[in-house]
């Protein structure tokens, strides 16, 4: 897999977030993401040492491509309003092989009611 995919992301503070991607090949068959662990962090720029990682977890069956992120009303709840980056990384169980997979920006509305 050569190329990340880019999607960019709308968290409202103090809700729960949750976010789908359904990755595949070139051919665009799903990737098989069986013998692999995902992670996803979030962080306001790239160099940041403050994060906050996101629950992740791969689809069942691992062979359809599917991976979960999600935050907690507790974490969006203590991110400030504004750009932030984030990134999705998969990691093979077998090699060790990182490969980002998913980046974009994340975008922390802040809410009114509390």
């Amino acid at each position: 897999m050569a190329a990340v995919y880019v999607a960019n992301l709308i968290i409202n503070a103090g809700s729960d977030f949750s976010q789908s991607f359904t990755l595949s090949d070139i051919t665009n068959t799903p990737l098989d993401l069986s013998n692999n662990t995902v992670s996803a962090q979030l962080r306001k720029h790239s160099g940041s040492s403050t994060k906050t990682d996101f629950t992740t977890t791969i689809g069942v069956p691992a062979t359809d491509g599917s991976i979960n992120i999600t935050l907690s009303s507790t974490q969006t709840s203590s991110l400030k309003p504004g750009r932030y980056l984030y990134d999705i990384v998969i990691t093979s169980t077998i090699s060790g092989k990182k490969t980002r997979v998913v980046e974009g920006s994340a975008i922390i509305r802040e809410g009114i009611t509390k």
